[in-house]
Formats: C-alpha cells, structure tokens, sequence
C-alpha cells in the first residue's frame, strides 16, 4: 500500500492497473483503494496549497522536528 501511495503521489502517471490488482490480491476493497487515492491526493494538494503560499509552521511544528 505505501509503495503504491508513493508511486502515486510522486508519478501518478506511472500507476497502472496492475497497481490496483495487487492491492486487491493482498486483501485491499476497493472502498480502501479509493481512500488510499483520496488520502495521498488531499494531502500532496494541501501541502502544495502551503508550500505554494509560503504558510510557516506553526512554532510546536519546528520545535519537534529533526535537524
């Protein structure tokens, strides 16, 4: 599923029907299927929404973060 969400998120030209096959063969719905497409869609367009604009993060973001 996360090799797929990746695929997805950073190629989505690059998903093929096989993709979707190999998620049904390992026990995914196809109700799971669309919400693995929903969640990786809604977050790459928010995260370009932000990036795009310039939003900082919040101050609790950039002090947990790894440097």
């Amino acid at each position: 599923m996360l090799e797929y969400a990746v695929t997805l998120t950073l190629e989505p030209w690059n998903v093929v029907q096989e993709d979707i096959q190999k998620l049904r063969k390992t026990g995914w719905e196809d109700a799971d299927i669309l919400d693995i497409n929903q969640i990786s869609g809604y977050f790459a367009f928010v995260n370009r929404l932000a990036e795009g604009l310039g939003v900082e993060l919040e101050a609790f973001w950039k002090s947990s973060s790894p440097e």
